[in-house]
């Protein structure tokens, strides 16, 4: 278990940084080099690939070498991850709702029944 908490933690954390996430958003586009990812960026190519290695590190993005080439795309497993983890907490609040929609289905029941009505 601990394994998968710094799996989740190293997730989260990646994710947690807004350029991370707009890279992130780039690769959806398809493979990208450092150069091509830090356009839209005021920074540069090392702070770039300082972000990349963060991204990589978690499992977010992979990188291979092609002469001097080195293309970033996106791993789909790490958001996987990342999915299957909230999927348990989406499953608590869809039952949190149901319940409370049978609740107040109740109270406008009873308020219909109820006297003058």
């Amino acid at each position: 278990m601990p394994e998968a908490q710094d799996r989740l933690d190293a997730l989260f954390s990646a994710l947690a940084d807004p350029t991370r996430r707009a890279i992130l958003a780039r690769l959806t586009e398809g493979e990208a080099s450092v150069g091509e990812l830090s356009e839209p960026f005021a920074m540069s190519g090392p702070a770039v690939s300082k972000h990349l290695k963060v991204l990589e590190k978690a499992g977010l993005i992979s990188r291979s070498r092609e002469a001097q080439w080195r293309p970033a795309r996106l791993e789909p497993d790490g958001l996987k991850t990342v999915a299957d983890w909230l999927e348990q907490y989406r499953r608590f609040w869809d039952a949190s709702f149901d319940r409370l929609d049978a609740y107040l289905r109740q109270v406008q029941k009873g308020k219909s029944d109820g006297p003058g009505h």
